[in-house]
């Protein structure tokens, strides 16, 4: 019989969720990178979300927000931007030499952390973990329907 668990689920997940992300910034910091060039310097190399919006809503951020990063990674030499003489509102985006040889070093790091993640866990259990994962974020998402209240009888105030 499975014992209780000490403090909510969502603590425990939190907590979880803090010490690899610092773990995983840490190691990233010290190839010369973070998590956030990271994950740009993957979606520019596999062209998976040419256009901007599509690469900011893969990575859960604003716009802004990206084009702050994307500004970063140009001047630092790892981006090249371009538009198409074609259609000047398309912006393209493609890693410079540079900018592959840190997507190499930071991929090798994201490696070693993965398997550092895995190293307690069976094949087993870590097929177990990313369901129970997605379980949690899938009922955050219902949970996140917008809840359609009864309309009030008589005039509007």
């Amino acid at each position: 019989m499975p014992t209780a668990v000490a403090s909510p689920i969502g603590l425990r997940l939190a907590r979880t969720a803090r010490a690899v992300t610092q773990a995983f910034e840490r190691a990233m910091a010290e190839a010369g990178g973070s998590a956030a060039t990271w994950q740009v310097l993957v979606l520019v190399r596999s062209q998976e979300a040419r256009a901007q919006a599509r690469m900011a809503e893969a990575m859960g951020i604003s716009g802004a927000t990206l084009t702050h990063h994307l500004n970063a990674l140009e001047a630092r030499g790892l981006v090249h931007r371009w538009r198409e003489a074609s259609n000047r509102r398309e912006q393209h985006t493609a890693l410079t030499p540079a900018g592959e040889d840190l997507f190499h070093r930071l991929r090798a790091v994201a490696v070693r952390h993965d398997k550092r993640l895995r190293s307690r866990l069976t094949g087993e259990e870590t097929h177990v973990l990313a369901e129970l994962l997605d379980k949690l974020q899938a009922g955050l998402q219902e949970d996140a329907a917008p809840v359609r209240r009864p309309r009030r009888a008589g005039p509007a105030p």
